[in-house]
Formats: C-alpha cells, sequence, structure tokens
C-alpha cells in the first residue's frame, strides 16, 4: 500500500508543482527539507509506541498517507503544498519506522515479503507512463486515486487483521552501539546521496528540458529496474 501513494506522489511531484505553484530549484529544496523534518525526528517513535501498539501506529500512519497524497492537488500553492507534504511525510516515516520493526519481530527471513515493494512501486509507474496522455488524467485524478487506495488498504489492515502479537517484543529505549559506526556513516552518506539526486535531477529534467509526468515516470522505472 505505502509504494502505491508515494510512487505516484513523487512521479508527480515536480511537474506538479511547477505548473501548480511555479516552483523553482530554492523552493524544491525547501518542499524536501520539510519532508524530511518528520523522518529526522521519527525517534518519536519510541515514545508513541510506550502508549500505543506498534500495529495501530502503522494503520494510522499508513492512512494519513493515503489521505494526504489524495488531497495534495487542493493545495497549488506553496504553503499548501508544505503543509499537505509535512503530513504524508509523518506517514511516511513513521509508517516505515515501524513496518521495517514488525517485519523483524513477526517474519524470519525465507517468509519475508522482500520484493512486494519494488513490485508495488513497478505497477504504479506502469500505469502513469501507460494512461497519463492516453485517457488525459489530471493531477487530481491521479493523487485521488493512488492515495485512496492506500487509504482504503490501511482501513481493510485495520478491521481484517487482529491485533498480532510478536514473539519478541520491541525493545522500548534508543541503542546505539559503537561497533555500527561505520553502517551509521554509510547510512548518513547514502541518504545525503539520494536526496540530493532526488530532489535536484528530475525537477532539472522537468524545468529545463519540459520533461512531461509520463515522461519523467518512464525515468523513474527504468532506475527502478536498473537496481532490482
Amino acid at each position: 500500500a505505502m509504494p502505491i501513494a508515494f510512487a505516484t506522489w513523487a512521479a508527480l511531484l515536480n511537474n506538479f508543482v511547477i505548473e501548480a505553484a511555479g516552483f523553482d530549484g530554492s523552493d524544491i529544496g525547501w518542499l524536501h527539507t520539510v519532508r524530511e523534518i518528520p523522518g529526522f525526528f521519527a525517534i518519536g517513535v519510541i515514545a508513541i509506541i510506550m502508549i500505543m501498539r506498534e500495529q495501530i501506529l502503522g494503520v494510522v500512519s499508513l492512512l494519513l498517507l493515503g489521505v494526504a497524497t489524495a488531497l495534495t492537488a487542493y493545495f497549488p500553492s506553496m504553503g499548501g503544498i508544505l503543509t499537505i507534504t509535512m503530513l504524508s511525510s509523518i506517514g511516511f516515516h513513521y509508517y516505515e519506522t515501524v513496518n521495517q520493526s514488525l517485519q523483524l519481530q513477526w517474519i524470519d527471513n525465507p517468509r519475508a515479503p522482500i520484493a512486494a515493494g519494488s513490485a508495488a512501486t513497478f505497477v504504479a509507474y506502469v500505469c502513469i507512463v501507460l494512461t497519463w496522455r492516453a485517457f488525459e488524467l489530471s493531477y487530481n485524478m491521479v493523487y485521488m486515486v493512488a492515495g485512496g487506495i492506500t487509504a482504503a488498504m490501511a482501513l481493510f489492515a485495520f478491521l481484517a487483521y487482529p491485533q498480532f502479537e510478536a514473539p519478541n517484543p520491541q525493545i522500548k529505549k534508543m541503542v546505539l552501539r559503537k561497533r555500527y559506526w561505520l553502517y551509521y556513516a554509510l547510512q548518513f552518506m547514502a541518504g545525503a546521496r539520494r536526496q540530493i539526486f532526488v530532489v535536484f535531477a528530475a525537477f532539472m529534467m522537468v524545468e529545463r528540458f519540459e520533461f512531461e509526468v509520463d515522461q519523467i515516470t518512464s525515468l523513474f522505472l527504468i532506475t527502478l529496474v536498473a537496481n532490482m
């Protein structure tokens, strides 16, 4: 469910902010800065899971991501886009935090659904490439469909599945290990590289070379397949 909303949001974002709000390089930099604030403060999950089950927090976060994505096109201004992006980012980062934690608690390696997210992203990109021009879709329609699907799947997960007990309960405190310093450093540098590329490369293709939504999505699709 998560990649459907996030991949769609990312694929349409650069064209949407340029056409709807006249963003330039500085504006898109501010947008992604705001988007990363919830990621930086995802450590707050530790406090939240002291009063809320991780499974419930994951579903609520996923629902927030879906609803915020669905409403994105209703806020075609700098302030509106920053606000709705902040909300969707809270949903994304908090969901991803507990998602990874619960996978480690619930699922052993032979049964891990490692390709599910990539498959959903692939399907989202292909659908956009094939339908954007053919059906003359609008930003609002695509965001509503993708966000609505994610929100619906979150509600289904809440209603259809019981509250599972993990065989290895989560430790509800910060754990840092000196021997993992290289891993922390590599994660930091990987995040910086990814953000520099994501923030400016796709935006440049739209702003400077006037790529349409289906064209920029095709680039995302090629990158996804190359990294599989």
